[in-house]
């Protein structure tokens, strides 16, 4: 019997792979209006939940990824919303408070993240970007573990991701450390995968 476990990081690269060419020429062929109206609301049972949150985590776009902060700018000027931050490349990723007036600078990997001086925060919920998903909540990130670990650290913490319905794959390969999500919104729908919603 051959152990597939030990090839399951090869698979997972090879997915990213396919799944962010197929991210980046869907994103680039979006025509005006689907790309305007994308992700600019909320749909209701994602408004709800999101309204009932003490402090949302969310991400700033990078390259193809869909923009969710035009969708969140009520909460965060009600002082609700954390993005992402790193100190450096081996730095465990943690929360930092946001606001629109606030500046976005340059991480270490070169993805938009709050200053250094921003106040650290813990969601309640996170709104994550995903290079693929599946219905069953499985999720793959951009390979380096951060929200997985973030995830794993908190653990009553809502997980939905964000991404675009090409991103979808029938059947996610996943680790132990893979933790699942609790729904997924792409521009076309707000897909419940778990039972805490």
């Amino acid at each position: 019997m051959t152990d597939t476990s030990a090839d399951l990081p090869n698979q997972k690269r090879h997915l990213r792979e396919k799944l962010r060419f197929r991210r980046r020429h869907f994103a680039a062929n979006l025509d005006e209006f689907t790309r305007f109206a994308a992700f600019r609301a909320p749909p209701a049972p994602l408004a709800d939940l999101l309204g009932r949150q003490a402090m949302i985590g969310a991400y700033a776009a990078w390259g193809d990824e869909p923009d969710i902060l035009p969708m969140l700018g009520g909460y965060a000027g009600d002082g609700k919303i954390a993005l992402p931050h790193h100190t450096d490349r081996i730095d465990t990723m943690g929360f930092r408070r946001w606001a629109p007036a606030d500046p976005l600078v340059k991480g270490p990997w070169g993805t938009p993240q709050p200053a250094d001086d921003g106040e650290s925060a813990v969601p309640t919920l996170i709104l994550c970007p995903l290079v693929g998903f599946d219905r069953q909540g499985g999720r793959i990130g951009h390979g380096g573990g951060h929200y997985d670990r973030w995830f794993a650290a908190h653990a009553h913490v809502l997980r939905i991701g964000i991404g675009w319905s090409v991103q979808e794959v029938d059947a996610m390969p996943l680790e132990p450390t893979d933790m699942p999500l609790d729904a997924v919104l792409t521009e076309q729908e707000f897909i419940v995968t778990g039972d805490r919603l």
